[in-house]
């Protein structure tokens, strides 16, 4: 989910890029055929005259051969894919957590269910839509406040609108390519990890949640947010699809900067147009390295504020206050996404870019 509506276009095509280099470029031989896919014959790639942007524009001419064949199925791991092991672990000592009812994670499991730690002895009850994992889960009386952006979404109106028109904005301000094309993208940075699990974190009304359980590549879709309300919206999404695969999802409540699993349990972890609502990246970064498996796969989206917007001269010091009272960050470059993961102990930084659209992978060295 975003804290703010995002900038630009929509364009039809992404090149593939490195950090090191200003130049856009076509895929060479040798690449994912799935990558290949996105780009038709002949292609030459060009930079914008009206902007100092790094968005790829690409230029297409009709081919006179048939469209390039489409890429082999992705291989999964059926051996993973036929598990569904609980992966919960205390989000205050980490240690994995005792299940009280039905063993098997699925959105139906959570109602009346009882997870305990054995290590710190604190007991989580699982509600009728999710398990509440946060640390200050069963407190009656404490409370303490979130960030601006965190709060915002967990409002019932925001969570009600979310796929009702605010995630759809994204493509019209951002050049998000939607829903459907991110997912596409997605599966081509997790096939190392396909037939894993997966934490489909800050996944708002669980939009790509959903469509990771209804693949079938993952042994388990773990979708967490903060916000009940989201999470809510999630539970009756799902229960009016009719033969939805609910054996395949569960719903988790918790914090992105103290996330309940043990060190090294995860595949993958997904974050679509989260990374920039979270009030300290680095911090939720840094959990989510901690987390994957060795070789695991961190796949993100966000949005840059970069080429005509980086010469504003007060805008590096400017959005350090918007951060402080928001509780949301603004990346200027693919650069500092690149720190960001390099310095959380993630490498194999890769991204895709358009206009302010970029999604990023990342992965924990083996």
């Amino acid at each position: 989910m975003a804290s703010a509506i995002c900038g630009g276009g929509l364009a039809s095509v992404f090149a593939p890029r490195r950090r090191g280099s200003s130049r856009r470029f076509a895929l060479k031989p040798g690449e994912t055929s799935f990558q290949r896919r996105l780009l038709a014959p002949n292609v030459r790639t060009s930079s914008s005259s009206s902007s100092s942007s790094s968005s790829a524009f690409v230029e297409t001419k009709q081919p006179p051969s048939p469209s390039p064949p489409s890429p082999p199925e992705a291989t999964v791991d059926k051996e993973k894919l036929g598990s569904n092991q609980n992966v919960l672990a205390c989000p205050i000592c980490y240690e994995p957590l005792t299940f009280t009812g039905d063993l098997v994670l699925s959105v139906d499991s959570a109602s009346g269910s009882t997870l305990e730690c054995g290590t710190c002895k604190k007991t989580y009850v699982g509600n009728e839509t999710h398990f509440d994992l946060t640390a200050a889960s069963g407190t009656k009386e404490y409370g303490e406040p979130m960030a601006l952006s965190t709060e915002l979404f967990r409002t019932p109106l925001v969570s009600y609108l979310y796929e009702r028109g605010w995630r759809q904005s994204f493509s019209v301000w951002g050049g998000f390519p939607g829903p459907e094309k991110e997912f596409e993208l997605t599966k081509g940075f997790l096939k190392p990890v396909l037939g894993g699990n997966i934490v489909d974190a800050s996944c708002g009304s669980g939009l790509f949640s959903r469509l990771f359980a209804k693949s079938g590549l993952f042994s388990v879709v773990i979708a967490l947010d903060y916000s009940e309300n989201m999470l809510k919206q999630c539970y009756e999404f799902v229960q009016g699809e009719e033969n939805f695969p609910k054996e395949n999802l569960a719903l988790v409540r918790a914090d992105i900067s103290r996330l309940p699993f043990a060190s090294g349990s995860i595949d993958a972890v997904h974050a679509g147009a989260a990374l920039h609502c979270w009030p300290s990246p680095s911090t939720a970064v840094a959990e989510i390295s901690r987390v994957l498996r060795p070789g695991g796969v961190f796949v993100a989206t966000t949005q840059l504020l970069d080429g005509p917007f980086a010469l504003f001269p007060l805008l590096r010091p400017l959005r350090q206050n918007i951060s402080q009272i928001s509780g949301s960050h603004i990346f200027l470059s693919e650069g500092e996404l690149e720190d960001l993961c390099r310095t959380c102990g993630l490498i194999g930084f890769k991204f895709l870019r358009n206009e302010r659209f970029v999604m990023i992978s990342a992965s924990r060295p083996r």
